[in-house]
Formats: C-alpha cells, sequence, structure tokens
C-alpha cells in the first residue's frame, strides 16, 4: 500500500478512527466507548482526558485490524460534537461541574444549563446573530462560557484556552493552538466572511475579557479545515496513537460536518460534473444536522448560519438541525410496554431491535411507502430536546396523540413508524425554510445510523419531495476526517479536490405516488396542531409556581 490516511470521530457516547486508503475505501474501523455524566438541570459533562485515551485506544485497534505499517499513515484528522473543553494555562482540566471536580472539563453539546444566558444573548438583537439565524442556540458555546462565567467564576478565571472539542483533539495531537474556521465560525460567533472576532457583540453580552490578548483564550490564529496544523503529530501523542512523530494532522471539522464532506461532493455512477450547491447532507445521530451549501450567503430564520466556509471551503453553509433524533426513536421505543419482548425477540434473531422492528413491517406491506400507512392514527413531535430549526424553541417538547391502550408489538411498530414520520416532517419543515429563502436542491444525501435504513429514505423521500441517497461508504463521517487529513499530507489539493476522489454516491430512493405525498400532507397538518399545542401549553402553564 503507498499511503492510508485516519479519520478520528468523536461522538456523544464513543470514540471511533477509521482506517482509508487514497481512494476513500474502508480498511478497517473501532470504536472505545467514553464517560458521560448526566445531572440534574440538563447538565450533561464528559473528560476531555477520557476522550483522548478513547481516540488513542480507538486509533490502535483500527491499524492493528487494517494491518497498516505506521509509516503508512500519511496523514490524520479530527471530528468531534460541539462541545466546549476548559483547560488551564498549563492545558490541565479545569471543572466545568458543579460537582467540582477537575476532570468533568466538558460541557457536552446536548447540555442546556445555558438557556438563561442564551435568551439574554438573543434579547440584544445584536448583528453577529443574523448568522446564527437570527436566534444563538444554548448548545453552541458562547452562552455555556457566559453560564461559566457567572456560575464557576474561579474556573473561568483560571482558564488558559476555551476549546471546540474538535480543536481540542488537534491541539493535543499536534500542541498548536490554530482554530478551525469550521468551529468558531458555526459554534462560536466568528465573522469568517470578515475574518475576525466583534469586540462590541462580547462587551454587549459581557464576555469583554475575552478580546484580551487578541482573543488568545478563544482563537487568535484561524485556518481552513484540513489546514496542516504545526510539524504534525507531536511526540507524545505518536506515542499514544502508535503512530509516527510528525504525521501530518489536519485542521478540524464538527461531525456533522465531516459527515456532510464525506458525502455531498460523491460521484455518481453515472458521472459528470458535481453541484454540491444542489445537494443536502442529512448527518443522523443522537442528534441530526441538515447542511447546505451554496455560493452565496443566504439568511433563512431559524436555520444557523449563513457560515463563510463553515463545512466546503470558499461555500457559505446553511445548518439545520433535530436536537433529538436517534435519541428520539429510541426513548419512544424504550417506553412501550412491548420493548423486553421485542428486544429478547431481536436478540434471538441476531438483530439490534429497530431492524426487527422494520424487518417485521416491511415483510407485510405491499410497498415501502406503504408502510408509513401504519401511523395514520397515532402522531408524534418528537422534540424531547426542544427544537433547533427552524422554529428556534429550546423550550419545545415532545408530544404524542392518539395512544390506546395496546401493548402489544403491533403497537410499538405504530409507535415507531410515527416517530420517523415525525423526524420526517421537522426535516421537511428545515427544508421548506431553505427553499422559501432560495436555497433549493434535487438531492439528499443521508448518512448515520438512519442512512442505513430503507424505510426511513422512503418516508424522508415522499415527505420532501426529494431523491433520498445514501453514499457509497458505510463510515461518512469518519471519510471526511480522513479526508482532512490527506489535504494535510498533500495527497490532494483540497477538500473539494479530496471529495471528488475518494467519495461516492450509492443506491437512492425517490419519492413514491402522490398519493403518499398526500397522506404526509396530512399528518403534517396534525405535526403543525401539535405544535401549536405545546406553545400554548406552555404560555398557559407560565408563571405557575410549585414546589416541586
Amino acid at each position: 500500500m503507498k499511503q492510508a490516511f485516519i479519520g478520528v470521530d468523536v461522538g456523544t457516547s464513543s470514540a471511533r478512527a477509521g482506517v482509508f486508503d487514497e481512494k476513500g475505501t474502508l480498511l478497517a474501523t473501532a470504536r472505545h466507548p467514553i464517560a458521560i455524566w448526566h445531572e440534574a438541570g440538563s447538565v450533561v459533562e464528559q473528560s476531555s482526558s477520557d476522550i483522548w485515551a478513547a481516540c488513542a485506544a480507538s486509533v490502535r485497534a483500527a491499524m492493528a485490524e487494517a494491518a497498516v505499517p505506521p509509516a503508512a499513515v500519511k496523514g490524520i484528522g479530527f471530528d468531534a460534537t460541539c462541545s466546549l473543553v476548559v483547560l488551564d494555562a498549563a492545558a490541565e482540566p479545569l471543572t466545568v461541574s458543579p460537582s467540582g471536580e477537575a476532570r468533568r472539563n466538558v460541557i457536552v453539546w446536548m447540555d442546556h444549563r445555558a438557556i438563561a444566558e442564551a435568551r439574554e444573548i438573543n434579547d440584544t438583537h445584536d448583528h453577529v446573530l443574523r448568522y446564527v439565524g437570527g436566534s444563538i442556540s444554548p448548545e453552541m458555546e458562547i452562552p455555556k462560557l457566559l453560564w461559566l462565567k457567572r456560575h464557576l467564576p474561579s474556573s473561568y478565571r483560571s482558564a488558559g484556552h476555551f476549546f471546540d472539542l474538535a480543536d481540542y483533539l488537534s491541539f493535543r495531537a499536534t500542541g498548536s493552538t490554530q482554530r478551525s474556521i469550521c468551529t468558531l465560525a458555526c459554534k462560536w460567533n466568528y465573522l469568517a466572511h470578515e475574518r475576525r472576532w466583534s469586540e462590541s457583540y462580547f462587551v454587549r453580552i459581557g464576555l469583554g475579557d475575552l478580546a484580551a490578548n487578541d482573543y488568545a483564550k478563544i482563537g487568535r490564529e484561524i485556518v481552513a479545515p484540513g489546514t496542516l496544523l504545526g510539524t504534525g503529530l507531536s511526540p507524545s501523542a505518536a506515542r499514544d496513537f502508535g503512530l509516527v512523530e510528525g504525521t501530518p494532522v489536519g485542521a478540524s471539522l464538527i461531525d456533522a460536518h465531516a459527515g456532510g464532506v464525506g458525502t455531498i461532493g460523491g460521484r455518481e455512477k453515472a458521472g459528470g460534473s458535481v453541484d454540491v450547491c444542489r445537494r443536502l447532507a442529512y448527518i443522523m445521530g443522537t442528534s441530526a444536522c441538515i447542511m447546505a451549501t451554496t455560493s452565496e450567503a443566504r439568511f433563512v430564520p431559524g436555520v444557523w448560519g449563513p457560515y463563510y466556509s463553515g463545512m466546503v471551503p470558499g461555500f457559505w453553509l446553511n445548518e439545520g438541525g433535530q436536537s433529538a433524533a436517534g435519541a428520539a426513536i429510541d426513548h419512544l421505543i424504550k417506553s412501550h410496554p412491548a420493548y423486553n419482548e421485542a428486544l429478547a425477540a431481536a436478540h434471538a434473531g441476531g438483530q439490534e431491535i429497530l431492524e426487527f422492528l422494520e424487518r417485521r413491517i416491511v415483510s407485510r406491506e405491499k410497498s415501502l411507502g406503504e408502510a408509513a400507512l401504519l401511523a395514520r392514527d397515532i402522531h408524534v413531535m418528537p422534540e424531547f430536546l426542544g427544537n433547533r430549526s427552524p422554529f428556534a424553541d429550546p423550550d419545545s417538547r415532545a408530544v404524542v396523540a392518539g395512544l390506546d391502550l395496546d401493548v402489544d408489538i403491533a403497537s410499538m411498530e405504530r409507535l415507531f413508524v410515527a416517530g420517523l414520520c415525525g423526524l420526517a416532517y421537522g426535516l421537511a419543515d428545515v427544508v421548506d425554510a431553505f427553499r422559501a429563502h432560495g436555497v433549493d436542491s434535487d438531492l439528499m444525501v443521508i448518512s448515520g445510523g438512519a442512512g442505513r435504513s430503507a424505510l426511513v429514505r422512503q418516508i424522508m423521500a415522499d415527505t420532501t419531495g426529494l431523491t433520498v441517497a445514501v453514499p457509497e461508504t458505510q463510515e461518512p463521517v469518519l471519510l471526511g476526517a480522513a479526508m482532512l487529513g490527506a489535504v494535510a499530507g498533500t495527497a490532494y489539493a483540497s477538500i473539494g479536490e479530496a471529495m471528488a476522489s475518494m467519495s461516492a454516491i450509492g443506491r437512492s430512493s425517490e419519492p413514491t405516488a402522490p398519493g403518499m405525498a398526500d397522506f404526509h400532507r396530512s399528518k403534517r397538518r396534525v405535526h403543525g396542531l401539535m405544535r401549536t399545542l405545546d406553545r400554548e401549553s406552555r404560555d398557559a402553564m407560565r408563571g405557575i409556581k410549585t414546589d416541586h
């Protein structure tokens, strides 16, 4: 083998590594769990040291499986969730936790402790908020920093570095404090199109001290994804990973954005040029992101962005999202009385429970599209963690209508399909918002756990009217991260060139008969009524005091 590239992906519950050749062929993968602490008040924390150890274990295991010599690895790239990492001046962990434990130094993306701070920031209506769809999310880093300054001032004052998790990984790998345009533009309110921070914004929201020393704590040097960092892997990182010192490391991406890079530029079997601006990327994991690439800035209310070079260098990015996607379906299924029975039957057949349910459903239906008819009388708005876009309502919560007293697996199937429909209607809300503001697409490339489900793809195609395709690779997020290493190692001159050479489009699902579109249109009306009910219910109960 001439050369190999490694992608490292840190998700919510595990770190994964993938080894690829120069054509994007997956040679091996490995996964290692990471610890997570859930506390009252929407507090979710992790340890950067634990995450790094999991990355190292994953890389070593993947390399062993691939049987690739370390010298063959010509580049490595990282992606991660948009979690906040806090270190002191010596790069040691500083607590972000009410527990006071130093190792708990990561505020996880899904942590919503900073809802009040996000509201206050949004009330300023500062100009920079135009570039997050008009409303900042508590999942982003600036509200979390404001929370930290107010509630753990000692940690805030003692901090030497505030990192997005993806940038922390590249820092730990190389010692370079350069940050990625992707992380800072998408999660830190960095104005990438103007190559600057807004000091007046930070002063207005109470974080004016961040401007000290030319923003050294949050990012003084900002570079494009895939840029070679420092002199590559440091001696200590090389030992941890079992790789060669100096192996090129590319500036990182957020995990969903790595999935976008690993999918939207893929070759189609018919050949021809690829217009990434006509493709959406839908990346579904615990949460979901819907990514649109444009050549000009498009302002879509309630949708994050536009971010210049936020995903593909030289293009603008709009990022819709669902705070609970895979997590929502898992929660629905686990809450059903037949869960244990279905789980036992699934394991007896060597299947995961969602695969078991889908196979049962598909085996009885005339077509994939008609499987959605199971959800005719049950409706789910699966917003267990609020609405990220296009309504930017972190306080919204899930609503289920049409439940009966049935407790068998058949009723679980109906709830499962209704949950998938609810996710598809949330996706359609984002797609409609895109279209209303000049962001048009023909094809959506889906990746993550949902991409393997033909039922999910068909429901989403019928709901949105888009062709829904899967990438040829089984690991598009890891591939996107590996492309960063390929660019840093000069195997390819740019992210665009790496996308065209290392990725391809696989099978696709087309919208079915018009009758199913009409069915989903009717259920979407119910979905809208549920949203109104949720909002008016909260309004009705606002101000009611309770001791519980």
